[in-house]
């Protein structure tokens, strides 16, 4: 039960004030004037006065309320290293019973991993935790964490101390690989800069300090080995190895004793692009396609060409030498034997010896395919003569031998069987119209080297279904044979043309060693934490794709077949971290987030960000591995926390069950005492 004194003037405030001063002003001239009776008047004023405030006594019936002790537990993924989860469970137990034992309430809130890689918000739960209670019933609040918080910014208005409790040991270390500088684009054939740097935290044992192991891996093949600084910035010079997405790995192999692996791994991902593709165009002899195939590469920006035509036959009586053939000298030797290397493809459209091309210079041709060089043959009648290029070094890699045939009749071009899964064909017929009244998907061609596959692949078909489109790979480099000279006719529109733009520009790509191109590919692309995997093949059927976790585990995917040549599926990442796939022969590596969370990139410990947070509530930071705190009763503004103790306030808070309001005096009590006053101020002066 509380009592208390309470006034409702029966008129407003101001108007009292007003009375109470005119009350002084007659007080004050009844002094000057010498009147005995001013005491009695004065009071007389006060009582009046008082009546008209109107005093009365309020009575409430309280219910004492509990005190409110906040928990927050750290539920982040660093708090599973190591024994933390078991010092969690330890203390939340203790902490219970003591807090019981206190005569308080626990109220307790779980943190996990932010969403989209922000760490631990900490502050934020307790933010949340504390709007939820009544503020004058909140006695203290107390926090298990390893210190490593994401929003110390965040910290709300605390009314009682505020306690942090740290899990980890003192001895605890952990390494972490750090990529400081990667660049998202990078010219091939150019060298770029990368930086990375291994630092080590905590108790570092004196055994592994120093120098680490690096590992680096270019699109999941066998790594590399280094010997490494720990603790400083690492400069890498790095030349792309080909166009489209290269995905680089580093990763530092686990030491004894470190808490985690999770941070010892990083990927980058960076896309080589080509600043200008080099293309030499050789020309045997002047024909209708001659210009469409100058067209084409001209039209492309990003093309160097080189074209060197034969104007004049040799065969025709003319008497003109060999030498004089081209508009302008043809530097064979430069091209062929000191610069070859410089192209990124060579083309011979309908090109026959002529002796202007020594048997060496197209060996070199040969070597330069060989070592990872391009090459595309448009085959004329030239092909299947006594001068073809297949009576050359050529031979060797060209995926077609002529049998000296040339099919002079009408054919529609087909795309093969193996050429409907192969990425330079499939779907070719979809990117063109056609005409309206016609079923076929292009226009006819009217004449076809015959050729017999000797090596590759033939993604399309001619007359009597005979290879009319052979790839092929030989060593390092690729080739392609076009057995026929009639490609033109698409470009010209004849019979609502063809895509003949896409066919050649896809083929010049996966020659090139375009990713996106090849016949056979593992590929992983993300969207949050959601992979779609995609398998390119030849093959009519794939196996299983194998996942690999950030934490070791593993997981078999089934792929379906969405398109020919393509299988695909969908599998959603719990964690964030490297994923590794695997099918077959075939791996890829990426990464969902950071190849590091947030939650790992500082494991160790520490109460760095906690004490601006705490020091203003004279709250305490203790560490759990030094034992479970006792829970005192601090008073209010008093040091909260002490050796092996930390404190809470108690805050008397209650409930108000009932009230009772009546007047302190009766208001004919008021009268009576105001009227016995001014009589004794009259019978005092009238007696004077």
């Amino acid at each position: 039960m509380s009592s208390d004194i309470l006034f409702d003037p029966l008129l407003p405030w101001p108007v009292i004030w007003g009375l109470a001063g005119a009350a002084l002003l007659i007080t004050a001239l009844a002094i000057w004037r010498g009147l005995s009776g001013w005491p009695f008047r004065a009071l007389a004023s006060a009582v009046l006065l008082l009546a008209l405030a109107n005093p009365a006594l309020q009575t409430e019936e309280r219910e004492p309320l509990s005190d409110i002790v906040l928990l927050v537990i750290d539920d982040s993924a660093s708090q599973g290293l190591s024994d933390r989860q078991g010092q969690v469970a330890e203390a939340v137990t203790a902490l219970e019973a003591e807090v019981s034992g206190l005569g308080m309430e626990l109220r307790r809130i779980q943190v996990g991993d932010g969403s989209d890689n922000a760490g631990t918000l900490l502050m934020e739960a307790l933010g949340r935790l504390l709007a939820d209670e009544p503020r004058a019933r909140v006695a203290g609040a107390i926090l298990l964490t390893d210190g490593q918080l994401h929003d110390a910014g965040l910290v709300p208005d605390m009314p009682a101390p505020l306690h942090a409790l740290l899990t980890g040991r003192e001895t605890d270390w952990d390494r972490r690989l750090l990529v400081q500088n990667a660049p998202a684009f990078a010219i091939l054939d150019e060298e770029v800069t990368l930086t990375i740097r291994i630092e080590d935290q905590g108790a570092v044992p004196a055994g592994v300090a120093g120098r680490a192991e690096l590992l680096i891996a270019i699109d999941g093949e066998e790594a590399r080995r280094f010997q490494v600084p720990v603790g400083e910035d690492i400069t890498l010079p790095l030349t792309l190895p080909h166009a489209g997405m290269n995905v680089i790995q580093f990763i530092v192999p686990e030491a004894a004793g470190e808490l985690t692996d999770r941070n010892n791994a990083a990927v980058v991902q960076i896309n080589g692009v080509r600043d200008r593709l080099r293309v030499l165009l050789v020309s045997g002899q002047p024909h209708p396609g001659q210009r469409t195939w100058r067209n084409l590469l001209k039209s492309d920006p990003a093309v160097d060409l080189v074209h060197f035509t034969i104007l004049r036959p040799p065969d025709k009586q003319d008497g003109v030498p060999v030498t004089e053939l081209s508009l302008i000298a043809f530097p064979t030797r430069e091209l062929f034997m000191e610069a070859i290397d410089e192209f990124d493809l060579i083309i011979f459209d309908r090109y026959q010896r002529r002796g202007i091309l020594p048997m060496l210079y197209l060996d070199n041709v040969r070597r330069y395919v060989e070592e990872g060089g391009a090459l595309l043959m448009a085959a004329g009648p030239d092909f299947a003569s006594a001068d073809s290029l297949y009576r050359t070094p050529l031979a060797t890699i060209l995926p077609g031998q002529p049998t000296a045939r040339v099919v002079e009749t009408p054919f529609l071009p087909q795309i093969s069987d193996l050429g409907a899964r192969h990425p330079v064909t499939t779907g070719l017929e979809q990117t063109h119209a056609g005409l309206e009244d016609s079923d076929a998907p292009w226009g006819r061609w009217f004449r076809q080297i015959e050729v017999i596959e000797r090596a590759g692949q033939t993604v399309m078909t001619g007359a009597d279904d005979a290879p009319l489109l052979l790839l092929n790979r030989v060593g390092e480099g690729r080739v392609a044979l076009l057995a026929s000279d009639h490609a033109w006719l698409w470009d010209r529109g004849y019979e609502g043309g063809g895509p003949q733009l896409e066919m050649l520009r896809r083929l010049a790509h996966w020659m090139m060693g375009e990713p996106d191109l090849e016949e056979e590919a593992l590929r992983a692309e993300a969207s949050g934490q959601t992979v779609r995997i995609t398998r390119q093949t030849l093959a009519e059927e794939v196996g299983r794709v194998t996942v690999t976790g950030p934490d070791g585990a593993e997981m078999e995917i089934t792929l379906e077949e969405t398109a020919p040549g393509q299988f695909t599926a969908e599998y959603t990442g719990t964690d964030q971290g490297l994923y590794r796939l695997r099918e077959g022969e075939m791996e890829t590596v990426i990464a969902l987030g950071p190849a590091a969370p947030r939650e790992f990139e500082e494991t160790i410990a520490s109460a760095a960000r906690l004490t601006p947070a705490i020091d203003p509530t004279r709250g305490g930071i203790l560490r759990l591995e030094d034992g479970i705190p006792d829970l005192r009763r601090v008073a209010e503004g008093r040091n909260a926390a002490g050796r092996g103790w930390i404190g809470l306030t108690p805050r008397a808070a209650y409930l108000t069950t009932d009230v009772t309001v009546m007047p302190l005096i009766a208001t004919w009590l008021f009268l009576l005492m105001a009227s016995a006053l001014m009589l004794g101020a009259w019978l005092r002066e009238g007696r004077r």
